[in-house]
């Protein structure tokens, strides 16, 4: 795609050296929504410049077919990338649209990874985002016990973070999340930096209901 003026203006203020989010928002608060711009950006497959599309996007003009072909797109990039862009993406569009919050609770078993990942972390920020956690933690616990150990690990991750969630804020499946932890034993050895919470279940639910309790 030939870039516009406005669009080339943008990409050379853009360093991936210096430019951090809250820049990346700050540009956003002057352009407001302009969907057209984003599919520019978009299009130079840059990290920061697709990071900043996401936030120019119209959430009403992000059809199934569209959000489809921005997944299969942030899949090209590299792991660390790829993630953040994906949040990036649910927080900032998918999350804020009942059409599109319906269309991310299909991706259960999406042959997507990174769409069954953002079912799974959808779930998980329903729950620490502060509201009634919904009704549906036992059902989701049940898939957890049997697939989890499956899982690739993008997905595997977002699964143990839901589970973390219902185990911090449902007192009453707290045992069994954490048990869940003990049983696989994923994370157990993971070096945690400091002050950073760990992925153990155990250890992950036990330092935040502390937190919470305080």
């Amino acid at each position: 795609m030939e870039l516009s003026s406005t669009a080339e203006n943008i990409i050379t203020q853009i360093s991936d050296k210096k430019t951090k989010l809250g820049d990346l928002r700050k540009i956003a608060n002057v352009i407001k929504k302009d969907h057209e711009l984003a599919m520019e950006l978009w299009s130079t497959t840059h990290y920061l410049a697709r990071q900043l599309a996401i936030l120019l996007m119209d959430k009403k003009l992000l059809s199934k077919e569209i959000i489809d072909r921005l997944v299969s797109d942030i899949e090209q990039h590299r792991e660390d990338e790829k993630l953040q862009l994906i949040d990036w993406l649910m927080a900032n569009q998918l999350a804020k649209d009942k059409r599109t919050i319906a269309l991310m609770e299909s991706w259960e078993n999406s042959t997507s990874p990174l769409q069954r990942r953002t079912f799974w972390y959808h779930q998980a920020r329903l729950r620490w985002v502060g509201q009634t956690p919904p009704p549906n933690s036992e059902e989701l616990l049940s898939k957890i016990e049997t697939r989890i150990e499956n899982e690739v690990s993008e997905v595997q991750w977002a699964m143990n973070f839901t589970a973390a969630q219902i185990g911090i804020f449902q007192e009453n499946f707290r045992k069994r999340c954490i048990n869940i932890g003990e049983q696989t034993g994923l994370y157990k050895d993971e070096m945690v930096a400091k002050n950073c919470t760990p992925n153990y279940l155990p250890k992950f639910i036990a330092i935040q209901v502390a937190k919470l309790n305080k």
